[in-house]
């Protein structure tokens, strides 16, 4: 083989393996992350646990491991109790009687012990026995798990956060932020601007090293420069194209820069192919700005703020089922642009009013079409009682042109039609009502002083307030999880340190409070059904308390 191949063979290699979140896991470890995650035994059968002096049983889902441990295998807190770190460098090491930052100072927080083996490990498994035949906590239940079971749970245990996270250096951290192609451009640069200063303010500050919590030997940082203490280096995936290349597009981009996480992006009705490849790959996807979020049900990287226009959905369709039907259930109309975010809002508010037995119609006009084919169906004859618009604000500017409103109710999004700022014609405000799920405008004042202030004084266009704000708050949360985390730099074990802090945030911008638990993807979960108080103006009212659909 000439030079010129062999480099070039070397250099695929090396491509092919520059974007691999962590060396495949063996077929005995896959069965291991079965019962490890979702209490899955060989064949399907659920996992058993039992509490034995507590008399607690537990089943499947409910006794995996993952429910205490974390799926880091880095420990947690319940209540005044410690659950130790169970990942390969804290088991099959002696715990040493010292002090030491993050998931080591929960492992110190009970005694000294001996390094598990394969054999006494199992003991503990299933017989509650620790490495120096002492009982543990009452709090681990007993699992009477069979010999290739616990192979594999072992075999598992044993990979678990054993390798560094792709992104990382001991000096920097690698992120991207994804915007797809139907972003709006002054959004797009907005965000892009508020990123770029506080990276780079970041990066001006002084690093030092902190105290690091890894055991000798393992991939900790040797140098012991902490997470919270290395440089931040941004780069920007900008998709193009339809989303069913996205996937691929995301692939090549991280074969060639490995990151550690995405931070904040910008996509409007499409974010399935960004969040399908984060959990493909265990990337953290940290609060990008999206309409149309997706809840995976078992997906645990992807975390956003709201759920969008679909929360939306939600709010209009307990706002219309709530509403006065003396004269029986009202019939529901509403207009969409199919591709954009409302063809998917649309879909969820249907759904959600007829299993409330509210008839529902809809108009889905081309994307393309001329504002005449939105008053052409407006005018149309139709007996609904209320209709929906989930349209942008050059439509419903558009709206002056029609003689009159629709006779009825009329429910608008908030999100895409500019909220407060939406362009509604005097005429139509009357019967009009926004769903918001964002605090009130004269209630998040003080949230988004120091945004404003922080955007003032880096000289930085308010373009896209919202945006600029979330992805201001965005990048202060990742900073303060990255703090809690020693030298510990797992995807898995950032998004548990967010869920321990999201509560206690005191600034939390649009926002009036933000928590995430367990399966949980979105961090604000209700919002209000709001009017204009006038013909003019933005300001609005509440008609609702803040609802939890």
């Amino acid at each position: 083989m000439r030079i010129g191949q062999r480099l070039a063979v070397i250099a695929c290699a090396l491509l092919a393996t520059a974007g691999r979140a962590v060396p495949e896991k063996s077929e005995t470890a896959k069965v291991g992350e079965a019962i490890y995650l979702r209490g899955v035994l060989p064949g399907g059968t659920p996992l058993e646990g039992t509490q034995s002096r507590m008399g607690i049983h537990q089943h499947g889902a409910d006794a995996a491991c993952v429910n205490c441990h974390q799926r880091s295998g880095l420990g947690s807190h319940e209540g005044a109790s410690a659950i130790p770190p169970i990942t390969s460098e804290y088991l099959f090491r002696p715990r040493l009687p010292r002090a030491h930052d993050g998931p080591a100072a929960i492992a110190n927080l009970h005694r000294p012990r001996a390094a598990y083996t394969d054999v006494t490990l199992a003991r503990a498994i299933r017989s509650g026995i620790d490495a120096e035949g002492r009982p543990l906590n009452d709090l681990m239940p007993r699992f009477d798990l069979d010999d290739a079971s616990i192979a594999a749970l072992v075999a598992y245990l044993r990979e678990l956060s054993s390798h560094r996270s792709p992104g990382v250096t001991d000096a920097a951290l690698q992120f991207a932020t994804v915007v797809t192609p139907d972003a709006d451009p002054a959004a797009r640069r907005g965000m892009l601007d508020v990123l770029e200063r506080y990276v780079a303010e970041r990066n001006s500050a002084p690093l030092k090293p902190s105290p690091s919590s890894s055991v000798p030997g393992t991939h900790g940082s040797p140098t012991g420069m902490g997470v919270a203490n290395r440089r931040w280096q941004l780069h920007l995936w900008a998709l193009s194209g339809s989303p069913e290349t996205w996937r691929s597009q995301l692939e090549r981009q991280f074969a060639a820069q490995p990151v550690f996480a995405l931070l904040s992006g910008l996509g409007t009705a499409h974010w399935g192919p960004v969040q399908e490849f984060c959990e493909q790959h265990a990337v953290p996807c940290f609060f990008p700005n999206v309409e149309v979020p997706v809840d995976g049900e078992q997906d645990f990287y992807s975390v956003y703020f709201s759920e969008g226009v679909l929360l939306e959905a939600e709010l209009i369709a307990k706002a219309i089922a709530s509403g006065d039907t003396s004269a029986g259930s009202p019939a529901v109309r509403q207009v969409y642009r199919r591709g954009d975010s409302g063809e998917a809002a649309a879909a969820v508010l249907a759904t959600a009013l007829r299993s409330r037995n509210v008839s529902v119609t809809s108009d889905a006009l081309q994307a393309d079409a001329a504002t005449r084919s939105l008053n052409n169906a407006l005018t149309r004859g139709h007996s609904a009682q209320i209709l929906v618009l989930w349209l942008r604000p050059h439509d419903l500017a558009a709206l002056a042109r029609l003689d009159a409103p629709p006779p009825g109710r009329l429910y608008l999004s908030g999100i895409m039609s500019g909220l407060e700022n939406a362009p509604l014609p005097p005429s139509w405000r009357a019967s009009a009502a926004l769903s918001y799920p964002f605090e009130l405008p004269q209630r998040r004042g003080v949230q988004l002083d120091y945004a404003r202030g922080w955007l003032s004084f880096n000289r930085i266009p308010v373009v896209d307030l919202r945006v600029q704000a979330d992805t201001y708050l965005a990048c202060t949360l990742l900073s303060d999880a990255l703090k809690l985390m020693a030298d510990h730099a797992s995807g898995a074990y950032l998004i548990e340190q967010l869920h321990g802090l999201l509560e206690h945030r005191s600034l939390t911008g649009y926002y009036p409070h933000l928590a995430l638990a367990t399966r949980q993807h979105f961090a604000s979960k209700g919002g209000y059904i709001v009017r204009f108080d006038a013909p003019q103006g933005t300001t609005v009212v509440a008609d609702t308390a803040w609802t939890v659909p």
